[in-house]
């Protein structure tokens, strides 16, 4: 199974009409619901080290 990439992804959410607001209570909602599995999935799209602390520290906050 190829995976998708993180740029894939974005440009389907964009696609489907999800606003930079909408992604950020996304994540949120992971993160609160499933911490490890939000990281996972980051990775999984390739996310570096760096921006999935980012997101996920901002998630917290959110």
């Amino acid at each position: 199974m190829k995976n998708v990439t993180k740029d894939q992804f974005i440009a389907v959410l964009a696609e489907a009409g999800v606003t930079e607001e909408q992604k950020a209570r996304l994540h949120a909602a992971f993160e609160k619901r499933y911490p490890e599995a939000h990281q996972s999935f980051l990775e999984f799209l390739g996310f570096p080290a760096e921006a999935i602390r980012d997101i996920r520290t901002a998630s917290r906050k959110a």
